[in-house]
């Protein structure tokens, strides 16, 4: 068994809290400055950057 799983005796575990849900205000936040729609996706860029991509209408910005 790795290391990583293993329990230690006088430590705690860790647990991680689960993500808060996406609420409707997160996902109107964001639109596409061209045409501006919603309907946008997060890419990595070419440097390892983070992109986005509108689907309405292929506008690309970062």
């Amino acid at each position: 068994m790795p290391a990583s799983r293993e329990r230690v005796p006088g430590l705690p575990l860790i647990t991680a809290l689960p993500p808060d849900p996406v609420t409707s205000d997160d996902r109107s936040r964001l639109g596409c400055p061209s045409c501006g729609s919603s309907h946008v996706a997060q890419v990595l860029g070419d440097n390892g950057g983070v992109s986005y991509v509108c689907t309405a209408c292929g506008h690309s910005w970062s």
